[in-house]
Order: structure tokens, then C-alpha cells, then sequence
């Protein structure tokens, strides 16, 4: 009875192993690329966005440039981020990736007689699949030389079966890069970066009350022939979303000056070859038309009470200070630097408002309502 007892058991842990083996094999095919839940795969790109082992040396994730608590921003409220090499930093100060998903893609508008769209400061990419690729292999960022050496990480990550779950095994290196953008693409079009939920949303829902001052900046913020903020930082509803973005994803030279601090400047030449000499040319440089050098896109003014130094190169760290260069750059005797690039700069909409003191600090309380994670 001893013997039968044992060729008994081992038949039922053999029968036991096969059945977990078939197990594993239709969980596996139930989630190949093409059938994938979104939930997954946001889960999957969270991950991967706040995945520190990615870069080369490990130690940076794009969660350390765009961090949760700060609406995505450097959490640092650096005027550049610093790179994961010691030493090193880009030449722009962190996009918002909070509803970075609203940008449509780089193009001519007729009707605003400027271009539209595309991701970073100069639009050079027009997807968040584009945009999520290339941290990973600038070496002033996240280090990586190629493709290949972001996949070789991945495979010795935590997150390696989050990605199989999703994605199935790694069997090409450009599909799994593609693959590792995507998700965190999926992440960044979630509820989590695009929430609504300030006290101007609920404001509009008629869940909230502004206060006078909030108000009067509100009435500030729209009028067309006085604060004309309204003008590109738009308030009405967004024609592809539906939803009020606060932006036109226009393209101007704002006449921001210089900043002398940004340690770009200090690089070798190796990185920055023109050293204090650089002038960051935006979208002009991009596209390689002299019109358009200095201009940059404008970004979405939701959270923006969180995500200071402002501008592409951080030159102000309040808002206050902003919305005082807007109004009175162009009167002399202002104070303010000259332009880092002066050709162009729209002297249409801003440099001489002739706002009061009291206009400007409403102005900064209406702004302060577009915080999300407001509490009614």
C-alpha cells in the first residue's frame, strides 16, 4: 500500500504540473499585443514612468523630472532638470506633462497665422509614443545610448512581468522600445494627468463659488482689449476635446530675457558648443525659418500655480512675477533684461497692459483656481 500510495502521488503532481503548464500557456496567449486592456497597459506605462533603473547609470525615471506632486513638473522646481550624470542638465526647463494629450500635432493654422501643436517647447515630435522615446536616449537625461541598452534594463527590472502580461515575451529590441513609449503614452492619456478637477472646473459645474478677487481676475483674464491673457491661454472650450485647456498651442516670442543662470550655459562643449553664447531658438530652429526663431508653444496654464520657474528657461519663479513681465516689459524703465531674441517678440498682446498693481494680484488669484485636487 506504501508503494501504490507514492506511484499515486506522483501521478497526481505530474498531472498537477501539466495542468498548470497548459495554465500558463492560455494566460500568456490571453494577452497578446493587440488585446490588451487599457488598464493593463496603464498600469504597465505607471510603472515604467516612475521605473528609476531605466537609465544609464540607474538612478533616473521620467517620474524624477515630472513628478505627481508637483502637476508633473520638476519637483525640485529646478530652472532645468539635472540629468542622471552628475554634472550634466538640459537646456529647457521640464514641460507639464499633465494634459500633455489635448497637443495636437505640429502644424500651419491660416487662421492663427502661426503653427500649432507638437510636443516639447519647439513641437518637434507630435505623438507622447514619440515624446516618451527620447529621454530614455539623450545623454543630457536619462543616459542611454540606444534602444538596446533601455530593453536590457527592462529585462532585469521589477517590471519585467508587468511588461510580459501586457506584451508577451521581448523578442525584438525596436518593438519593445516602441512597446515601453506606448505604455507609458497609455499612462499619460489616463484620468491621472488629465483630471479636471479645480476649483474653475467646479466652478463651471456651479459646485463652486469663486471670490471677488478670483473673479475680478477671471473678468481680467478674458478681456479681450485689457489682460488678454484669454487671447492664447484660451478659456472657451477646445474644438478637437471639447475641453478648456487654457491654451491655442500657439507659437509666440514672449521676449523672455536671458537666464544667466541656467547652468546649460556652463556645459562643455561637447553639449553646448556656443556655451554663454547659446540662444535658444525654439520652434524657428526646428523648422529652420528665421520667423519663427525665439517663439515657443504655449503651454496649458492648469496647475500652473504649481509649476514654477516658468517660461522655456525658468528666468521667472512666481507667478506674480509673470504676469508682471507680461504688463510691463516694454515701459521703460522696467527693469527687465533684454530679450534673448528680439526680432520678433509680439508687442500686440503683451509688454504694456497698463494693469494696476491690484489688476495683477487677481489676475494671480484666478490663476490659482486652475490647481486640480481642489476639495468642495
Amino acid at each position: 500500500m506504501k508503494i501504490i500510495r507514492t506511484k499515486y502521488s506522483v501521478l497526481v503532481v505530474l498531472l498537477v504540473l501539466i495542468s498548470l503548464a497548459e495554465f500558463g500557456s492560455c494566460r500568456k496567449s490571453s494577452y497578446p499585443a493587440e488585446l490588451h486592456s487599457d488598464e493593463l497597459i496603464v498600469t504597465l506605462g505607471r510603472r515604467l514612468f516612475f521605473d528609476n533603473t531605466l537609465s544609464n547609470p540607474s538612478g533616473q525615471s521620467c517620474g524624477s523630472c515630472h513628478a505627481t506632486s508637483v502637476a508633473f513638473s520638476d519637483p525640485a522646481h529646478n530652472i532645468v532638470s539635472p540629468g542622471v550624470v552628475p554634472g550634466l542638465f538640459g537646456n529647457r526647463n521640464a514641460p507639464v506633462a499633465m494634459y500633455a494629450q489635448y497637443v495636437p500635432a505640429l502644424h500651419y493654422s491660416i487662421d492663427d497665422s502661426s503653427y500649432v501643436g507638437g510636443l516639447f517647447w519647439d513641437g518637434r515630435v507630435n505623438t507622447l509614443e514619440e515624446q516618451a522615446q527620447k529621454p530614455f536616449l539623450n545623454p543630457l537625461e536619462m543616459g542611454n545610448t540606444d534602444a538596446a541598452m533601455v530593453v536590457a534594463k527592462l529585462q532585469r527590472s521589477e517590471n519585467l512581468s508587468y511588461y510580459q502580461l501586457a506584451y508577451g515575451n521581448i523578442t525584438d529590441v525596436n518593438t519593445a522600445f516602441a512597446n515601453i513609449a506606448a505604455a507609458i503614452a497609455t499612462y499619460e492619456r489616463s484620468e491621472e494627468l488629465s483630471p479636471f478637477t479645480s476649483k474653475y472646473d467646479y466652478y463651471l459645474a456651479g459646485k463652486a463659488t469663486l471670490t471677488d478677487a478670483e473673479t475680478r481676475g477671471m473678468l481680467l483674464f478674458t478681456d479681450t482689449l485689457k489682460g488678454m491673457c484669454a487671447n492664447c491661454h484660451l478659456i472657451t472650450p477646445d474644438a478637437a476635446s471639447g475641453k478648456v485647456l487654457f491654451t491655442d498651442f500657439s507659437y509666440e516670442n514672449d521676449g523672455v530675457p536671458k537666464n544667466p543662470y541656467n547652468p546649460y550655459y556652463t556645459l562643455p562643449g561637447t553639449y553646448n558648443a556656443a556655451g554663454q553664447s547659446y540662444i535658444d531658438l525654439g520652434l524657428g530652429d526646428f523648422i529652420n525659418d528665421s520667423a519663427f526663431y525665439g517663439t515657443f508653444r504655449t503651454p496649458t496654464l492648469r496647475n500652473v500655480a504649481l509649476t514654477a520657474p516658468y517660461f522655456h528657461n525658468g528666468c521667472f519663479g512666481t507667478l506674480e512675477q509673470v504676469v508682471h513681465f507680461y504688463n510691463t516689459r516694454d515701459v521703460p524703465g522696467s527693469g527687465f533684461a533684454t530679450p534673448e531674441y528680439a526680432p520678433n517678440i509680439d508687442h500686440t498682446e503683451e509688454g504694456d497692459l497698463k494693469l494696476t498693481p491690484q489688476d495683477e494680484a487677481d489676475i494671480v488669484s484666478f490663476l490659482k483656481t486652475l490647481t486640480d485636487g481642489y476639495q468642495l
